[in-house]
């Protein structure tokens, strides 16, 4: 089962930098109870490994001007995997474009599209969007607020799932 391969030091480590991934290696390692060196060397193998991605500043879209947020759900005229892999790579050369993923059911991909104004979204809609190749049909909900916008993985479940199994 992933996660496994993980002690218990690592998963606190991930859980610590997934909730602040600012915090100082001497913090971190105060936090999960080992001394700053080893610490230090935990994480460089959990990147390695590629259990951290990466690390980024969750910024605020809307204090930066970018006040309309759109999830839109698109079907494909054709599922063959070389035309699912070449929408996929399409998806990344949009940059309202900040989240893509592939469905199974009626709608092929969900995309989360961030734009500062809606004339904004709707071009990007009407010139990219519906005019990129094996593209059937595209639906389009605006966000009208968000309610929880959390990041990674709950690894509160993550432990009682290793602690139940064990």
């Amino acid at each position: 089962m992933p996660g496994q391969k993980l002690d218990d030091i690592d998963r606190m480590i991930l859980s610590e930098l997934q909730a602040d991934g600012r915090m100082t290696n001497v913090e971190l390692a105060k936090r999960v109870g080992i001394s700053a060196p080893p610490c230090l060397r935990r994480v460089r193998t959990l990147e390695e490994q590629g259990f951290i991605r990466g690390y980024h500043a969750d910024v605020n879209a809307r204090e930066l001007g970018f006040e309309v947020q759109v999830f839109a759900m698109v079907r494909l005229v054709s599922q063959a995997e070389s035309d699912l892999s070449a929408y996929e790579a399409k998806c990344k050369t949009w940059s309202l474009v900040r989240e893509c993923h592939m469905l199974n059911g009626e709608v092929d991909f969900i995309l989360k599209c961030v734009a500062p104004d809606l004339q904004t979204f709707q071009n990007f809609l009407t010139e990219e969007l519906l005019t990129a190749d094996n593209v059937a049909s595209v639906k389009t909900s605006l966000v009208i607020r968000g309610a929880k916008d959390e990041p990674g993985v709950p690894f509160d479940v993550l432990e009682e799932r290793l602690k139940r199994d064990a």
